[in-house]
Order: C-alpha cells, then sequence, then structure tokens
C-alpha cells in the first residue's frame, strides 16, 4: 500500500489535533474525571477508532482493514496492561489525582513518538533484512513467557528505573507538589517537583512498553502506516481508560495470561512468515519453507478476538466469586 504524503500529513495532524484537544478538554482544568465522564470519552476515542478503521477499509480494501483492527485490538489491549503499571508509579509518588491526567497525556505523548521512531526503524529493517521476522518472532515469545509468568498487583512496589534514579540522585529536588508545576523555586533555589520524576518514570516505562508493541503488531501487518495509525489511536483515550478501569484492573486477573497467549500466537506467526521468506544459508540452506502454511490475517484476527473475550470473562467471573467468598 504506497500511501501518499499528503494522507500521512493529514493523519499526523488529525492525531495531534485530538491530543492538543484532549489537552484542552480535559487536562488544562486538573480535576478527577468522572465515571461517566471517563467513559463518555473513552467511547468517543473508541468510535474515531472504528471509523477510521471503516474508512481504511473502504479506500484500501478488506486485507488492509483487517489488518487494521487487527493491530489496533492488539494495541489496545496491550495499553491495558500497561496501565497496571501506571497505577503503581502514580501509587508510589502519591500523585495528586486532579494532576494523574497530565502525567499521562504526557506519556502519551512520549510513548507516540518512540512508537513512531521504533516503527520507522522496524520497517526499514524489514525492508533490508528479512531475517529481522526471526528476531521479532523470538523476542515475542519470550514476552509471551514473562507475561504469562509474571502477576499483576496494585500493592507491587515501584522499583526506581535507571533514569529515575539518576534524575533523583542528580537534580535538586522537593518532595511537595505544587500543582502541576515541573519546577519550583525554593529558598532562591530551582528545584524539580516529584511531577518531573513521575514523566520520567512514565516515558522511560514507554520504552520498554513499545519494545513489545511494534513486534507484535509487525507480525499482523507490514504496512507502516497501519502500524502507526492503530498505535495512535490505540493510545488516545488512554487517560480516559485509566479513570474508567481505575479498581476493575484488579479484577482481570487473567489479562496477562490472555495476552500471553496473543504474543505467543504473534510470535509463531512472525517465525513462520520468516521461515517462508527464509534467506538465511544455516536454515534448510538458504531456500524458502513452504511446507508450514500461512497464517490468514482474518484467522489472526479471530484468535486474538477470541481469547481476549474468554481471558476478560474468566478474569471477571472468577473475581466476583472471590469478592462472593468475602
Amino acid at each position: 500500500m504506497d500511501v501518499p504524503v499528503w494522507v500521512w500529513a493529514s493523519t499526523i495532524a488529525g492525531i495531534l489535533a485530538l491530543l492538543v484537544f484532549d489537552f484542552f478538554a480535559h487536562v488544562r482544568k486538573p480535576h478527577e474525571p468522572s465515571l461517566k465522564e471517563a467513559g463518555g470519552w473513552s467511547l468517543f476515542y473508541v468510535v474515531i477508532a472504528l471509523v477510521f478503521g471503516c474508512g481504511l477499509w473502504l479506500v484500501w480494501g478488506s486485507q488492509h482493514g483487517v489488518e487494521y483492527f487487527a493491530g489496533y485490538v492488539t494495541e489496545k489491549s496491550l495499553s491495558v496492561d500497561n496501565l497496571f503499571v501506571f497505577v503503581i508509579i502514580m501509587g508510589a509518588f502519591d500523585v495528586p489525582k486532579a494532576y494523574q491526567q497530565k502525567v499521562l497525556l504526557v506519556g502519551v505523548v512520549i510513548a507516540l513518538i518512540l512508537r513512531t521512531i521504533f516503527i520507522a526503524a522496524g520497517a526499514a529493517a524489514i525492508e533490508h533484512f528479512s531475517w529481522v521476522f526471526y528476531i521479532f518472532g523470538f523476542f515475542l515469545l519470550y514476552t509471551a513467557w514473562s507475561l504469562a509468568t509474571t502477576s499483576h498487583d496494585e500493592d507491587e512496589e515501584f522499583e526506581p528505573n535507571i533514569m529515575v534514579r539518576l534524575a533523583q540522585k542528580y537534580l535538586p529536588a522537593t518532595d511537595e507538589y505544587n500543582e502541576s508545576r515541573l519546577t519550583i523555586v525554593k529558598n532562591g533555589k530551582r528545584m524539580i517537583t516529584p511531577m518531573l520524576i513521575v514523566m520520567i518514570a512514565i516515558g522511560a516505562t514507554d520504552i520498554l512498553f513499545a519494545l513489545d508493541s511494534i513486534p507484535a503488531i509487525y507480525g499482523l501487518t507490514k504496512e507502516p502506516y497501519i502500524v502507526f495509525t492503530a498505535n495512535a489511536f490505540a493510545l488516545l483515550g488512554l487517560i480516559q481508560l485509566y479513570f474508567l478501569l481505575g479498581g476493575l484492573l484488579n479484577r482481570l486477573v487473567y489479562l496477562s495470561f490472555g495476552l500471553a497467549v496473543v504474543l505467543g500466537f504473534i510470535g509463531i506467526k512472525l517465525i513462520v512468515e520468516a521461515l517462508h521468506g527464509n534467506e538465511l544459508p544455516f536454515i534448510n540452506g538458504g531456500e524458502h519453507v513452504t511446507s508450514i502454511p500461512e497464517i490468514p490475517i482474518w484467522l489472526s484476527l479471530s484468535i486474538i478476538i477470541g481469547v481476549l473475550i474468554i481471558t476478560t470473562v474468566a478474569s471477571l467471573l472468577k473475581s466476583g466469586r472471590a469478592g462472593a467468598d468475602k
């Protein structure tokens, strides 16, 4: 799919406009969103993503349309899993509820920038090195194993990464929040507030999230435009989703396992595709391996949606029984 420059420019401008709108409509005036507000705006961003996908389907055909929806569902599900980490970080730094939207918006912007860089790098690698699919595939299998063997818990302690530790060690900081300001002047000295430290923690965490999400979606489509838009629309509305899910996150006890299955499946799909285009001399003599059937995109989408539905229902049933037993 050869996407014209004007389409790229229009899409990026539209996404930036939505981010600016998010700032002026929600973040500029600090407040804790009500359940109604969070639900309404979460639905708004999901509808926009679906409308975009339908338009892409009509313009570029069902194959690309299904690829977009498969990528969007996968990235949205991964973003929900990422919210567990955001909850832990917010709790570790005792971020006031009214200012959490600003932290999340900065996190979304950083994530979008990082993923755009990774998307470009991934596209260049795929174009020149077909064997990169082996790396993506085995990395996703490793990630799937890590997810399946790791449980999320809001009471889990936050372990500061190296960027946070460096900031805390070398930058003059205060322990007190001053509304949503990043720095303050105290005793004639410029100091950073915990708000800036939180943003550094969120930004550093976004790097790890991008390492998972980009290989995952490249296992569903090879089109950089679809990879970018699926990621962008999955990130939009993440702020509202954070407040909408709230305590529900703890009830999604099987979410990590479900995502592990999805990522494991995509990892296998990537390895199969790598074998189909194999050029490595130590595998099948450098010849393509065509004896393994290709996994169609419609089957991928069906498996992804099916696994996530089963995971969600099973999680809520287990949480409901656990609550009833108390």
